[in-house]
């Protein structure tokens, strides 16, 4: 299990999530990706993004007032 901040690109975080997941998580391994709300829009597309690049999002969830945490494992 990996943990990424991904906060410092505000809502700029999509193309590196998926770099991160294909280059530093192994077949079957969970990653944490923490990354700023912002719009709420921001979460419904996070997870869209995962799902349709055939990954499981095993949880997503608030992680204080401005930050959000999903959770990925790589198909």
């Amino acid at each position: 299990m990996k943990r990424f901040d991904l906060r410092h690109l505000k809502s700029e975080f999509y193309d590196k999530m998926g770099e991160l997941i294909e280059t530093q998580l192994e077949s079957g391994e969970v990653g944490i990706f923490l990354f700023e709300k912002g719009e709420h829009e921001n979460v419904a597309k996070s997870a869209n993004y995962v799902k349709e690049r055939g990954h499981t999002l095993m949880n997503s969830l608030q992680f204080n007032r401005v930050d959000w945490t999903i959770v990925v494992k790589k198909a």
